[in-house]
Formats: C-alpha cells, sequence, structure tokens
C-alpha cells in the first residue's frame, strides 16, 4: 500500500515540470478543442496560457515548481523509507493521513484566494482519499504487525 502512495508521489513531482506540455495533452484527450467548452476547460486554458506567459516573461517564477516538484520526490523518499520498516516508522503514515485530511482544508481557503473555479476544488480533494485509502490500509497492517510482534510472534 505504501508503494502506490510513493509511485503517485513521484510521478505527481516529476510531472510538475512538464507542465506545459501535459496540460496540452489532457485538453485534447478530455476536449478535443481550443475553444471553451465550460469552466475548467476555460481554467485550463488560462493556466496554460499563463505559464507560457510566465515561462516567456519570468521564468524564474517557475523556481516554486522545482520546489513542488522536489517536495513531493522527497516525500516519496520519506514514504519508501516507511516500506523498510513500517513498525518503527509508523509516524509517517500517520502524518500522511493528517496530510490527506488538510488537503480539503488548504484547497477551501487557496481555492477562492487564487481565484480558481471551485470545480477545482473536487480535483484536489480527489487527492485526499486517494492517498487516504492505502494509508489507512498500510496503518491497520502496521498495527497488526505491532500487536504480533508484542505477542512474541
Amino acid at each position: 500500500m505504501l508503494g502506490i502512495v510513493v509511485f503517485g508521489l513521484f510521478v505527481s513531482g516529476v510531472t510538475v515540470w512538464p507542465a506545459v506540455p501535459g496540460l496540452k495533452l489532457a485538453v485534447r484527450l478530455m476536449w478535443g478543442a481550443v475553444e471553451p467548452a465550460g469552466v475548467l476547460h476555460a481554467f485550463v486554458l488560462r493556466a496554460i496560457e499563463g505559464l507560457e506567459s510566465v515561462q516567456a516573461n519570468y521564468p524564474f517564477m517557475l523556481y516554486a515548481h522545482d520546489w513542488l516538484a522536489f517536495a513531493h520526490i522527497m516525500l516519496a523518499l520519506l514514504f519508501a523509507g516507511a516500506i523498510r520498516d513500517p513498525v518503527r516508522n509508523k509516524w509517517i503514515v500517520q502524518c500522511g493521513l493528517i496530510m490527506c485530511a488538510l488537503i480539503p482544508v488548504l484547497a477551501g481557503i487557496c481555492i477562492p484566494v487564487r481565484g480558481l473555479p471551485w470545480c477545482w476544488f473536487w480535483i484536489d480533494f480527489a487527492f485526499a482519499p486517494a492517498a487516504a485509502w492505502p494509508l489507512w490500509i498500510a496503518l491497520k497492517d502496521i498495527r497488526d504487525a505491532e500487536t504480533y510482534v508484542d505477542k512474541g510472534g
């Protein structure tokens, strides 16, 4: 279960760098058109335009993306460490569950502040149960392993 979380964090980290080509591909696959077909489509097209403008005029601003990618990759390494010794590193899994619980809080605060459409909340929110489910199973397995060890197994 922790491997699923590691994989998800790693992939979400490395896909930050090719954001514009990735978003353009998503637009082609989801909508097949460049004319906005709804709020989310219009927002993604605007995001692409914004990223291209920043890249052309203020490329140093994308340094924040580099750190976002780095943070995801480092979190993946942290959870990979929990795979090596899950009982001793149970706190990492617990911390991950706390982070999942806080995703909707951050999204609920930052989405209106940054002017994102509210439908984006559900996209961000989807990451919480997607990570919490395998983390919860891992935590249950870790607790079972602790009980087994405590009983002299």
